[in-house]
């Protein structure tokens, strides 16, 4: 799992003056590309999204400390789905998942996670990694 720290934007918001339904998978990927990091997979544009769900239960204002975790919920041949949870000062705000498949960089396709990969990703979730 792991765990970033944000703050609702100006840009976040919209005409309601509570955060928009868009901010919440910027704020997801951001988690997802400090997992990959953190785990030192270089997974960017080989990790197409397939699928996104989100359920919104609380409304964030401007200002307000949110934390994101993410974490992968399973593993499949060629795809992971990613659980969140987005949270703010009065709770859950947002949770949902997310599925992306992995790519071949050379033409696109689905393809098996490489054994490094597919072990990295399955170690995730035995410790918590946060960022500040």
């Amino acid at each position: 799992m792991i765990v970033v720290h944000r703050a609702v934007e100006w840009q976040d918001t919209d005409a309601a003056g509570h955060y928009h339904h868009a901010t919440v998978i910027r704020w997801v990927e951001a988690a997802e590309a400090e997992l990959y990091a953190r785990l030192g997979l270089d997974l960017m544009g080989i990790v197409p999204r397939v699928r996104y769900e989100v359920d919104y239960t609380d409304r964030l204002f401007y200002g307000e400390a949110v934390s994101v975790a993410l974490w992968v919920e399973s593993l499949g041949e060629t795809s992971v789905t990613f659980a969140f949870e987005v949270r703010g000062p009065r709770g859950i705000a947002a949770r949902g998942r997310m599925v992306v498949v992995y790519v071949s960089r050379a033409d696109g396709r689905p393809t098996p996670w490489p054994p490094n990969h597919r072990s990295a990703l399955v170690s995730a979730d035995r410790g918590k990694l946060s960022s500040p």
